[in-house]
């Protein structure tokens, strides 16, 4: 029972910091007309929560490693009930401002303490497994607020549906001690900055293009729907597809790619259809929404797996270095991208009423992570090409001294 309620904490630990994203996406026509904004600036308070996480990731390994994994939980989920009280009490604009940053403290720390927790706690059999699941916990957050805050929102409002996520905080903030180890052997690492590595380094570009890409896709989704004539439940609804194919992709996929001797193929795969998937989105019409469906479930089924892999990558492999620190950096390029995304494509969008500008511009950004994941897979091969004649020298140096 332990170990389930392990998994529990594990999903919801990234869910709940993610849920922001998802949630502004799937009620933005309701906040939009309440508190009289243009649809638009939705990425400016996106911008607001990921560039904050993206500033705070780079510390954020660190102050996990120095606290432990039970603090950093409580701090976690406290720090979304107080942005989820402070959304559903908002009176403007300005007010979501405020609260949307908030949630960049508990998306800086969601990775790096789910990531130790797992090194402690998980197998190294079970590990990708592990991360798959976890990671998940991102697209079940998409599922909760296409599927569950639009019917909500239509019947109490959107203050409503913004403030049922208060008290499931608050909870899972006091429950979360009983299921992270007692003890800490805290280290005295500091907050001084060490630079990536050159795999980190591809690997958090990587990341970075897919975040400018998925964060706008998933931002505008709805948006650009109602502007092909479909109703505000079903374009919400759009974005739970995504989350389902998402919770699939992220646990399906993620231990297949730990079972490849370079998961950065896998990586190029789901890039280049999730370009393919933009591309069919930008063409539906008022007589083609099944377009919209497509995109949808194609993007969650590719785009939104990258993260889960890249997560399973620095698990697996200590090339990359400290678990705690690559995941804080790999969070930095994915948040950054996050923050871009969405106000770049309004910027571009509200110049073209189709908004093809944007979709053009997301498809290069994938178009270049395809070069980056090429460029990882290259320097991951000479790494180990070298560790191997290191080791093969080191070998004959040991039987001649004999």
């Amino acid at each position: 029972m332990m170990a389930i309620w392990f998994r529990v904490v594990l999903v919801l630990a990234m869910a709940m910091p993610m849920l922001v994203l998802y949630a502004i996406s799937a009620l933005g026509p309701f906040l939009t007309l309440d508190l009289h904004f243009k649809p638009e600036s939705l990425g400016y308070l996106l911008m607001n929560s990921f560039g904050l996480a993206a500033v705070l990731s780079l510390w954020a390994g660190a102050f996990v490693d120095r606290v432990g994994t039970r603090y950093s939980l409580i701090v976690l989920f406290s720090t979304i009930a107080f942005a989820f009280t402070l959304i559903a009490t908002a009176q403007n604009f300005y007010g979501l401002l405020v609260a949307t940053a908030i949630c960049g403290v508990a998306q800086a720390l969601a990775n790096p303490v789910t990531n130790l927790l797992i090194t402690q706690q998980v197998p190294p059999e079970k590990k990708a497994k592990a991360v798959g699941l976890k990671q998940a916990g991102v697209q079940l957050a998409a599922l909760f607020a296409g599927l569950v805050l639009p019917g909500i929102a239509l019947r109490y409002g959107w203050q409503t549906a913004f403030g049922l996520i208060v008290p499931v905080a608050v909870l899972l903030g006091i429950a979360a001690p009983l299921f992270t180890p007692g003890k800490h052997s805290g280290t005295n690492r500091g907050f001084s900055l060490s630079p990536p590595n050159s795999l980190l380094m591809w690997l958090i570009v990587t990341q970075f293009c897919v975040g400018v890409s998925l964060s706008a896709f998933v931002t505008f989704l709805p948006t650009f729907a109602a502007r092909q004539g479909m109703p505000l439940s079903l374009a919400g609804s759009l974005i739970a597809v995504f989350g389902v194919m998402g919770v699939i992709s992220r646990i399906v996929l993620t231990p297949i790619g730990a079972k490849l001797k370079d998961e950065s193929a896998l990586l190029l795969l789901l890039i280049a259809i999730a370009a393919c998937a933009i591309a069919v989105t930008m063409h539906a019409d008022l007589e083609n929404h099944w377009l919209l469906w497509i995109g949808a479930a194609s993007m969650g089924l590719t785009a939104a797996g990258t993260n889960a892999i890249a997560m399973s990558m620095l698990v697996r492999d200590p090339k990359f270095g400290p678990v705690t620190i690559t995941s804080g950096y790999v969070s930095v390029g994915f948040f950054s991208g996050f923050a871009l995304g969405p106000p770049l494509f309004g910027v571009l969008s509200s110049s073209s009423p189709d908004m093809s500008s944007g979709w053009v511009v997301l498809i290069g950004v994938l178009m270049a992570a395809c070069l980056t994941v090429l460029a990882l897979a290259s320097a991951r091969r000479r790494k180990t090409q070298a560790l191997a004649v290191a080791a093969s020298h080191g070998q004959r140096t040991s039987t001649v001294k004999m």
